[in-house]
């Protein structure tokens, strides 16, 4: 807490009266209608602080499970791909890789003129790899449109992380006022029982009326009522820091402490070097200027649409081919080399008719891979063909290797590469509008929480000054009651005024630490 809210006037000296013992005098009318248990029950010491969270321990638990300022991280990873995407899509291809089988069964295929061929069952596979590489304006201005936007990403979260910690420090804030206003309601319902244990003596002394002693407990039981509703609303802090934090709080908030002190100094901030400083710094607004900048990249890379584009290929592919069916392939083949060997036997005759000086083809069944009566296949040429056909799936056929290099530049797109160009050249324009109504938002906001905390310094010593007159005040009334020259209502005002002031100077406390962490997230950094 505050030096300045350490030490609170003690009230003037005097012995107080046991209510009980007064009340078993048999005074009429006294407060014995009083729950005695309930008020005890107000009046308890506070539960013992288990825990003690400071500011800096609040900052370290947001950071790491605040929802929304992990969303803003979540954003980092993505963009930091983009960039490398971009440089990757510049300079390296792009590499495709298939495989498959395939399973075509026995049937029948039709030719024109009602031909048909009967066509076995067989499975097959294959393989394919190509390289792929474009260069496009949009290649080229790729890698710096992303940087932009990664950089627009860091402000975005540096901005969350201002903001986070100006919130969890103006909540902080809250729970230390809040506590330091039940100390204050604590002190008020001290001096109020006070207030009643002397009406109640000097009426039982006869130098008091029944009027005194109802307005005593009027008194007293409206600060026991204001003390309910400061730890209401103490307790309704704590939570709502715990909630920015994004945690649970690990124990009851009533055993919680917050032990973080912070001090009342004069401002020496100079106004101009604080809104440089905020235009230099500022997250938000270092956002706006990267998105300025990714825009004006969104606009070279339109504009570039209207350069040649450059496209290399490059592609290796292989296949297989097996036949399911062993005996079926055999026989396909034995008609095959039958058909062979008469075809050549054949040719021998027609080339002994026609042109006899032509060499003599050699017809005989070895030749074709046949028995030597031409019935069958040699075992040997068996082998060979089931060797042959036994190839699926890995034993690929290689087809020829294919590279192509393409230049092309499109002639007329409709308008269609100038509208692209109009829109983002819009966009760009937007962006700058963006940055300049930032920087007089900046310059706005910096000016306006300046001015707000050298006020908010001047209300803590108008608050002081107050505060010390009412409790001169609430002495004065005290004394003049006490001499029997006062009345109640004369001191329970005083006790009123001295409650307000004291509140109004916590708040006035506060509100100069708000003040100053707003004027620090305008700018964007810690001035403390």
């Amino acid at each position: 807490m505050f030096g300045c809210l350490k030490h609170y006037e003690k009230d003037w000296p005097m012995l107080r009266w046991n209510a009980l013992v007064v009340f078993s005098l048999g005074i009429p009318g006294t407060a014995a209608a009083q729950d005695t248990t309930v008020v005890q029950s107000i009046l308890d010491p506070r539960p013992p602080i288990q825990a003690t969270v400071t500011l800096q321990d609040a900052l370290d638990q947001a950071r790491a499970m605040n929802p929304v300022f992990r969303q803003a991280l979540n954003d980092q990873r993505p963009a930091d791909w983009a960039v490398r995407n971009a440089w990757s899509t510049l300079f390296l291809p792009s590499l495709n890789a298939s495989s498959g089988v395939s399973y075509t069964g026995t049937g029948e295929s039709r030719f024109g003129g009602g031909l048909t061929n009967r066509s076995p069952s067989f499975v097959s596979s294959t393989y394919f790899l190509g390289l792929n590489w474009a260069l496009t304006g949009r290649t080229v201005t790729g890698p710096g449109l992303q940087k932009a936007n990664s950089r627009a990403v860091e402000a975005d979260i540096n901005n969350a992380d201002i903001t986070l910690v100006g919130s969890i420090t103006d909540q902080y804030l809250s729970v230390l006022q809040a506590t330091a206003q039940v100390e204050v309601a604590r002190q008020q319902v001290d001096r109020n029982q006070i207030f009643l244990d002397l009406a109640q003596a000097r009426f039982q002394l006869g130098q008091a009326t029944l009027l005194d002693v109802r307005q005593a407990e009027a008194t007293h039981a409206q600060s026991l009522s204001n003390l309910i509703v400061a730890e209401q609303t103490e307790n309704a802090s704590k939570l709502e820091l715990f909630r920015r934090m994004g945690v649970h709080p690990p124990i009851p908030i009533q055993n919680i402490g917050f032990s973080s002190t912070f001090e009342v100094t004069e401002p020496t901030f100079e106004l101009q070097p604080l809104v440089d400083l905020a235009e230099r710094e500022n997250p938000a607004l270092s956002a706006f200027r990267a998105r300025e900048d990714a825009a004006a990249w969104s606009t070279k890379a339109a504009k570039s649409d209207f350069l040649p584009t450059v496209t290399a290929n490059a592609s290796w592919s292989g296949f297989t081919q097996q036949f399911t069916d062993e005996n079926e392939l055999l026989q396909a083949n034995l008609f095959g080399s039958q058909n062979a060997q008469s075809g050549c036997v054949n040719q021998n005759a027609i080339n002994n008719g026609a042109l006899p000086q032509l060499p003599v083809n050699d017809c005989s069944p070895g030749n074709f891979g046949l028995t030597s009566d031409g019935s069958a296949l040699t075992s040997q040429s068996q082998q060979q063909i089931l060797d042959q056909n036994s190839v699926f799936p890995l034993d690929y056929t290689s087809s020829p290797f294919r590279a192509s290099l393409t230049i092309s530049l499109p002639i007329f797109t409709g308008f269609s590469r100038s509208l692209s160009v109009a829109r983002a050249e819009s966009v760009q324009q937007d962006a700058d509008e963006s940055v300049r109504a930032a920087e007089l938002q900046v310059r706005a906001l910096v000016t306006e929480r300046f001015l707000a905390l050298d006020g908010a310094y001047r209300a803590v010593g108008i608050q002081e000054t107050s505060r010390i007159a009412a409790r001169e005040q609430l002495r004065l009334a005290q004394d003049r009651y006490r001499l029997g020259s006062g009345n109640a209502t004369e001191l329970s005002d005083a006790q009123n005024a001295v409650a307000l002031a004291e509140g109004n100077y916590v708040n006035a406390i506060y509100a100069y630490h708000r003040a100053l962490t707003a004027l620090e997230v305008a700018i964007g950094r810690p001035l403390r």
